[in-house]
């Protein structure tokens, strides 16, 4: 395998008798902040325990100084957990919150990830773009099947003069109907935030125009808002395509696609 550039510090595993030492760069900005490697040497080492290593974990290289020792940094946690070393430091005493993990019972996201999986799960149509909250922001996919990063600015320079009207807003989800031709830009938003989603709907001019027509130039565009929350069991406002109530509902609006209604008409058919 060919060396890490100079400068670099690999991730590189080696064991001894006693100890197994890894490699990596956990130091960023001056604090442990490194997450590519925070997630990747957490990983690892969580790996080797699975596999019944139980003698001593130490990383070495690690770039960090005592003042960057804090109990509620993640890695700190993690380290607890698995029983890893820091070379040359004293790991400060932490224990995983209870609730560190939890399911999202109020995110404003709930409702587009639940019309993300009914719509891939029911019907032939698919996600093409999404922006969940609590993951990476994923690529567009083209036509063609390739995957493109989607840019934050449409003129870089001068956002970064001052001018913020040149961030680029962009949909929360963007599913793809293949059978209507019709791609559907997606503001997920909850309930009682309804009227900012359907005002955010004015701000897809630049995606729409150099994505979604430039890669998809003979369908249909529809822009609507889904919803997560409250115990209300209508929409009003056209704008809105679907609520997911607290309750569990499944309420379509007044002018939801076509596929939002085939997606849930066959959700509620499958369970029938």
């Amino acid at each position: 395998m060919r060396s890490a550039p100079k400068g670099n510090v690999p991730i590189s595993i080696k064991q001894k008798d006693d100890k197994i030492e890894i490699s990596g760069r956990l130091i960023k900005a001056d604090s442990l902040s490194h997450d590519p490697n925070i997630g990747a040497l957490s990983i690892i080492s969580a790996v080797l325990r699975k596999l019944g290593w139980n003698k001593d974990l130490i990383i070495t290289k690690h770039g960090l100084k005592p003042q960057h020792m804090k109990g509620n940094n993640k890695f700190i946690l993690i380290a607890n957990k698995l029983k890893i070393q820091l070379k040359g430091l004293v790991l400060p005493k932490a224990e995983l919150y209870s609730d560190y993990w939890h399911y999202d019972k109020d995110g404003e996201k709930l409702g587009t990830i639940f019309v993300h999986i009914v719509v891939e799960s029911f019907t032939k149509g698919y996600s093409i773009f999404e922006n969940h909250a609590g993951s990476e922001k994923g690529y567009f996919i083209t036509a063609k099947g390739d995957h493109i990063p989607l840019a934050k600015y449409s003129e870089r320079a001068k956002y970064k003069a001052g001018d913020k009207d040149k961030i680029i807003h962009i949909p929360d989800l963007i599913l793809i109907d293949f059978g209507r031709s019709e791609v559907i830009n997606i503001e997920g938003k909850k309930y009682k935030f309804r009227q900012e989603g359907i005002k955010e709907l004015e701000n897809y001019d630049f995606i729409e125009k150099n994505y979604v027509k430039k890669y998809y130039p003979k369908f249909k565009v529809t822009r609507t808002v889904v919803l997560y929350g409250s115990k209300e069991n209508k929409i009003i406002e056209i704008e809105v395509g679907f609520l997911l109530n607290e309750e569990g509902s499944l309420i379509l609006g007044i002018k939801a696609p076509e596929l939002f209604k085939e997606a849930i008409k066959n959700l509620l058919d499958f369970w029938k």
